[in-house]
Order: C-alpha cells, then sequence, then structure tokens
C-alpha cells in the first residue's frame, strides 16, 4: 500500500470534494465558458493525476520534491512505452498522454497551470500549501525577435495560393471564399484562432461612422479591434458567398467563420478552432508548393496559424503603425511583447555597428 499522507483538509473547507477527481472537476468547472483554456488545463491536470496514479500519491501529498521529480519527468516521459504514442482521440483504445517529451516553453506552461491548481486547492482548503510556488523565480520575459513569422514572400505566396484555390464547384467556391476570409482575417487583426472559432457576425459593429470588432479573448476579456474598409469588404464579401447581407445586424448570431453547409440545409454552424488550424495548414502547403525562394517555402511548411498573428504585428510595424497602437490590437499585456517583433530595430543596430571597426583607415 502507498504510504499516503493523512487528510490535511481544514474542518472549515470551502468545497466538499472527497477525492482528488472531485477536486480538480471542480476546479475545471470554473472555466466551463472558456473552452479553450478547459481544454489546456484538463489536459495538463490529467497527465499530472495519471503520473500521482504511478506513484501511489494524492494531491494532498504532494511536496516540492514531487514537483521537482514531475518537471524533469516531463522533460522525458518515461518508460515511453506507457507514456508516449502518436495523437488519437482520447477515446482511443491505444491513446497515450504524451506525444513525445515537451519543450521548455510547455514545461513551463504545465507547471502553471498545476499551480494554478494547487492555489486553488490551498485556498479552499483542500489541501495545504501550494509546492509549485517555491519553483525557483526566473526572469520570464523574453525580449529576443519572434522568429516564428512569415517574410513578404512567403505572404505573396499565401495570396497567390489563395488565387488559385479550386472553383470548379459550388461546394469548391465556398471553400475558397472562407479560406480568403479566414486569412484576411488572421493577417489584418492578428486574432488567435479559438477566438475566431467563438465569434459571431455580430460581434462587428458600427459605432460613429467606424467599424469594430468585440473580440472575447483569453481570460475572458474583451477587446475592440478596428475594423478597417479592407477587412470590412473581405466580410462583405464571404458574407455574399453565404448569400447573406453585405452588413452583419445587430446581434447576429452567424457564426464568423461558418462550416460549409450541406446539400439542403440552409442553417450555418460554426467550425472549431481545429478546424481553423487544418484550413490554414492546407494554404500553407500550397503557397510553399510553389514558392521559389527557398527560406519563405521552409517558414510556410514550418508556419501553424499562430504564425500568422506574429506575422500580423510584424508587418504592422514594419509599415509604420505605432508600437503602442499593434500592442493594443493584439492585446499584449505589456508593450514589451509586442517590441519583440520590431525586427527593424535589431537590423538597424546590425547595420550600424559595421562602422565601429578594430582597424581604421588614416
Amino acid at each position: 500500500m502507498p504510504n499516503i499522507l493523512p487528510d490535511t483538509r481544514h474542518p472549515d473547507a470551502l468545497i466538499a470534494a472527497q477525492s482528488d477527481q472531485q477536486a480538480v472537476l471542480l476546479w475545471l468547472s470554473e472555466f466551463i465558458d472558456r473552452p479553450a483554456t478547459l481544454r489546456s488545463y484538463r489536459k495538463e491536470t490529467e497527465r499530472f493525476l495519471l503520473w500521482l496514479t504511478d506513484r501511489h500519491k494524492s494531491l494532498q501529498a504532494v511536496r516540492r520534491e514531487d514537483v521537482l521529480d514531475y518537471q524533469r519527468f516531463l522533460q522525458a516521459p518515461w518508460p515511453a512505452e506507457r507514456w508516449i504514442g502518436p495523437a488519437r482521440p482520447r477515446q482511443h483504445a491505444h491513446w497515450k498522454p504524451f506525444t513525445g517529451p515537451l519543450k521548455p516553453a510547455s514545461i513551463r506552461q504545465a507547471l502553471t497551470i498545476l499551480s494554478a491548481l494547487f492555489s486553488y486547492l490551498s485556498e479552499a482548503g483542500y489541501r495545504h500549501g501550494n509546492p509549485f510556488k517555491l519553483l525557483r523565480q526566473r526572469q520570464t520575459l523574453d525580449t529576443r525577435p519572434v522568429e516564428r513569422f512569415l517574410d513578404h514572400a512567403a505572404w505573396q505566396a499565401i495570396l497567390s495560393a489563395l488565387q488559385h484555390l479550386p472553383h470548379n464547384t459550388h461546394r469548391e467556391q465556398l471553400q475558397a471564399a472562407r479560406a480568403r476570409w479566414l486569412l484576411t482575417l488572421l493577417y489584418l487583426t492578428g486574432a488567435r484562432r479559438q477566438e475566431v472559432a467563438a465569434a459571431r457576425m455580430g460581434d462587428i459593429s458600427q459605432r460613429r461612422q467606424q467599424w469594430w470588432w468585440r473580440v472575447h479573448g483569453k481570460g475572458g476579456s474583451t477587446a475592440d479591434i478596428p475594423v478597417s474598409d479592407e477587412l470590412l469588404q473581405a466580410l462583405g464579401d464571404y458574407r455574399h458567398s453565404l448569400g447573406l447581407g453585405r452588413l452583419p445586424q445587430h446581434a447576429e448570431d452567424t457564426p464568423l467563420l461558418c462550416r460549409i453547409p450541406g446539400q439542403g440545409k440552409d442553417s450555418l454552424h460554426g467550425v472549431s478552432d481545429k478546424a481553423i488550424y487544418l484550413i490554414c495548414q492546407e494554404i500553407f502547403k500550397r503557397a510553399a508548393s510553389h514558392c521559389e525562394d527557398p527560406q519563405s517555402r521552409s517558414q510556410l511548411l514550418q508556419a501553424s496559424t499562430h504564425w500568422l498573428r506574429h506575422t500580423a504585428a510584424s508587418h504592422q510595424l514594419e509599415a509604420g503603425v505605432p508600437l503602442l497602437m499593434v500592442s493594443q490590437n493584439l492585446r499584449h499585456a505589456s508593450i514589451q511583447t509586442t517590441r519583440r517583433y520590431l525586427h527593424s530595430e535589431d537590423e538597424a543596430r546590425h547595420e550600424f555597428s559595421q562602422r565601429h571597426r578594430f582597424t581604421r583607415s588614416e
């Protein structure tokens, strides 16, 4: 039998959970209105609970040493045959918790999520203290330039790929219109794919002769993003392809991005964030297939949907949009985060460094 530490709950605990599973499910229920956050938190807590089960430990018995052990475990889950396997649906008989060792950023995210769980359990009186907070604090602000963005040659290849999408059937025409709208939306706004998946047409509205998109973002926050004339034109074109009027109506519940309607079906349903990812991947592959520049082709083959957010920031700054405004549009908590996309600063610094020479001509 495992050596489980005694129950440390205070008699005045704020939750009535009688097991780790109940406590975790209660914590996860706090995020029921944030589907993307819920999925991420559920994945990390399930991994940790499976690891604790293998060690015959409960959440109440977790100490700092366990946290450090788990941190090392995430770097190389072992035994690999028990923990690592190809990506499969959770219900699959051969599902594994990991597809491979986690990268440092993913490990930090996992520990941050678990720290939030343990803070909740500690505050609720389910256990005493949060051992994750004892981890050595490090400077987490990375001011290095972001490299995961598409240069202008890669972006031109995407525009060409969109222009040459098949249009032979009505379904192909709908798919092409949707892809063009999606890429336009992501590029001009820098929105996250989860934000697009959750958005409705009625989130775009007019105030004082200007159009704005009210985005429901991370952590339940909301923000207004300017809708340029070009973006409004693209929206009108997409709505026309769906048989809708060019401008959204007040509080219109139509999804901002829709599934391709089935034959004889008039109702429009939204797409998932996973579907958005797959649509973008298809466009990236098509663009890479006829991109002549090797560096740009390599970018397209590596790119994910989030690269479009980085690209939007980088290209806005290159176009002369003020740093503060780009930061507001992308809803960064710190302007220093946005500064990482200002590649011109580093290029200019490198150019001027050439003037400082060890040997000088007389």
